[in-house]
């Protein structure tokens, strides 16, 4: 048989009402202080000292300093290349990688690829006006284009 919870724990069961009324007490006093500081923020929303941009333009600064910006442009990008090339091409392709102007885009077959290297002036400049940033040249990559591996460089065919 097992012993009462009381006695395992070693509490008094003379205080432990008690103990679990003040527990009832202090989270009730709790929860008024949360509900009270809550509706301090929403009068205080918008005042100075509780501007939402400082944290923005914080942001950015990280972003400018630590280079993070190229990287989240090209997020852009891809996220909406199907509005800069049309469904149908955006279909069949993807953005690749973006270095120093210079922009590589995915085809997933020749067909596409060439398609997409009659656009090349278009696109130019229209991802330099949308992205704000310098698109000096623009590959499209064909299926089976990517680079292999130094593993795949270096092995030696042996016969």
């Amino acid at each position: 048989m097992k012993r009462p919870v009381d006695q395992s724990l070693g509490l008094d069961p003379r205080k432990l009402p008690a103990q679990v009324f003040q527990r009832f007490v202090r989270r009730s006093l709790d929860r008024k202080s949360r509900r009270r500081k809550s509706e301090s923020a929403w009068e205080a929303f918008g005042k100075p000292g509780r501007d939402p941009l400082a944290l923005a333009s914080t942001v950015e600064s990280m972003a400018d300093h630590d280079g993070w910006v190229p990287h989240l442009k090209v997020a852009q990008l891809r996220d909406h290349w199907d509005q800069v090339v049309g469904p149908a091409i955006a279909a069949h392709s993807r953005v690749g990688s973006y270095r120093q102007g210079r922009l590589v885009i995915q085809a997933s077959t020749p067909v596409w690829a060439t398609q997409l290297n009659y656009l090349i002036p278009q696109l130019k400049t229209t991802v330099a006006q949308r992205l704000r940033m310098p698109v000096t040249e623009v590959v499209v990559a064909g299926p089976g284009s990517s680079r292999p591996g130094p593993w795949v460089r270096s092995r030696k065919r042996s016969r």
